[in-house]
């Protein structure tokens, strides 16, 4: 059975998760700043003629011509469904599970 997630989620997701922060320090994509943007790897053509915008929280890569929101770079990067996607950016909200006490 499919599962589904709420819209407001998904908005969260897709909007409150800085891409800039996700790509170079959640993910560890190469990166680096030129005429401040931070440039990132594409996933998909390998080549850094790409930018984040922090205004509208969207990555593009300019050669590829493909937009990524949060969701879009984590399925890209980690070869991910959107489900995997989704999960793995609500396991970064979630606090670790704490050990029982011995």
């Amino acid at each position: 059975m499919a599962r589904r997630y709420p819209k407001e989620l998904l908005w969260k997701l897709r909007n409150e998760i800085p891409i800039a922060q996700l790509i170079a320090d959640v993910l560890d994509v190469p990166t680096k700043i030129s005429e401040g943007y931070l440039r990132f790897l594409c996933p998909h053509c390998r080549e850094f003629n790409s930018a984040t915008n922090p205004q509208t929280n969207l990555a593009r890569c300019f050669r590829c011509k493909t937009n990524f929101n949060p969701i879009d770079f984590v399925m890209a990067l980690r070869r991910s469904n959107f489900l995997e996607a989704v999960e793995f950016l609500l396991a970064l909200e979630r606090p670790p599970p704490r050990r029982p006490r011995r």
